[in-house]
């Protein structure tokens, strides 16, 4: 158990990572945007990529914000609480984040496999396979439903996941 909770502590900080490079992507397409319009020529789809890669950042962001304390939580009214009461509520919140992170994540997979089984295009002027962008989002969905869960398990078994 100690060698998977290391493993996916591991993946949990590489999607931190991965959010920061999607970051600096967004910073530089806004760049050369500006850069373009000061020099007379356009480049066509610079707004839809840094939208896509500001939606990648945000949802590899998901785990690793998670696992770091920086989500808004229930520690107002958790550090209220002690003993067991406190258990119980937090189990409860993780079981609901739990299916909520996970029908989330199951339907960005299904439109993801959706999109590219009819190979749909986005509606911008670079007409990309819309299912390229969707990745970064299903696969950081589902990342960030396995830490949820991740620490549900935790929470049970009565450890940290610190």
């Amino acid at each position: 158990m100690s060698k998977l909770n290391n493993n996916l502590k591991s993946i949990y900080k590489f999607s931190g990572h991965i959010a920061a490079f999607f970051l600096i992507l967004v910073a530089v397409f806004i760049l050369i945007g500006i850069a373009s319009r000061i020099f007379g020529f356009y480049i066509r789809g610079l707004a839809e990529y840094s939208g896509y890669c500001m939606a990648a950042s945000s949802f590899f962001a998901l785990s690793f914000t998670f696992v770091e304390g920086g989500h808004i939580r229930i520690t107002l009214f958790l550090e209220k609480i002690s003993g067991l009461k406190r258990k119980y509520l937090e189990t409860w919140c993780l079981v609901i984040a739990s299916f909520f992170s996970g029908y989330l994540a199951f339907y960005f997979v299904k439109m993801l496999i959706i999109s590219y089984k009819f190979q749909e295009r986005s509606e911008g002027a670079d007409e990309i396979l819309i299912w390229i962008p969707q990745t970064s989002v299903a696969i950081g969905s589902s990342i960030f439903f396995i830490c949820i869960f991740h620490k549900f398990i935790l929470t049970i078994l009565n450890k940290s996941n610190g």
